[in-house]
């Protein structure tokens, strides 16, 4: 099939420069536990987008959604809602925790470090009835992502994998992900026909996951937030 073009391309200068800015931002990051650039993510959840039809400002939101999460704050926010307009930074802020996870204040306690992500991830989740199409699309594309990539480090080193999320067993992120699941899928309706591929292969990794845990581990004691351990 010969190859297809267009007189008015989707992706402009303002794309390129939030690759670039992008980029230089998360320079000298890693993929948790790997030596990959962090880059690969942000490019995986732009491509991602993009295939679910999403416009600029998505593609550019995606390559940029974990600048303010990832040490860049409000500053970043500000010069991203700048730079890029407030469609973008209304995306960007959306999909960030704004606290890291490894953030807790001196001398707090390691369980309240552990409440204080189980409350953040399910403010995050609790949330999905308020965000714009165009944010669930931006967060559809990261949590595919990532869920792809633990199912195959999952299956390649094992119950190992979870030591890069600092919780044991994994069991909390494997929670958070069978959450996200379900919330995307409730939502599937206002993210366009396009996305729906995407909502479907989120469902099947994250059961993917669940199935290798159970292997590994046995049946797990709690299956989603709301379910007592």
């Amino acid at each position: 099939m010969a190859e297809s073009f267009t007189d008015t391309p989707l992706l402009t200068a303002r794309f390129d420069a939030a690759l670039h800015y992008g980029l230089d931002h998360h320079r000298r990051q890693l993929r948790k536990g790997t030596p990959v650039p962090y880059a690969a993510h942000l490019l995986a959840v732009a491509s991602l987008v993009l295939e679910m039809h999403g416009d600029e400002d998505e593609a550019i939101g995606a390559l940029l959604h974990d600048v303010v999460e990832d040490g860049g704050g409000a500053a970043a926010l500000a010069h991203i809602e700048r730079e890029f307009g407030a469609e973008v930074a209304a995306i960007v802020l959306a999909n960030s925790d704004v606290v890291d996870d490894g953030d807790r204040p001196h001398g707090a306690a390691r369980g309240e470090r552990r409440h204080a992500w189980f409350e953040r991830k399910r403010a995050y989740v609790d949330a999905f009835p308020h965000k714009t199409p165009a944010a669930l699309r931006v967060s559809l594309a990261d949590k595919l992502h990532n869920a792809r990539s633990i199912l195959i480090d999952y299956r390649t080193h094992g119950d190992a994998v979870w030591a890069r999320f600092k919780q044991g067993q994994g069991l909390a992120t494997r929670i958070y992900y069978r959450e996200l699941a379900a919330a995307f899928e409730r939502e599937r309706g206002r993210m366009g026909e396009h996305a729906q591929p995407a909502v479907d292969e989120l469902r099947r990794t994250v059961d993917a996951i669940t199935a290798l845990a159970v292997e590994h581990q046995g049946p797990d004691t709690r299956m989603l937030f709301s379910e007592p351990g």
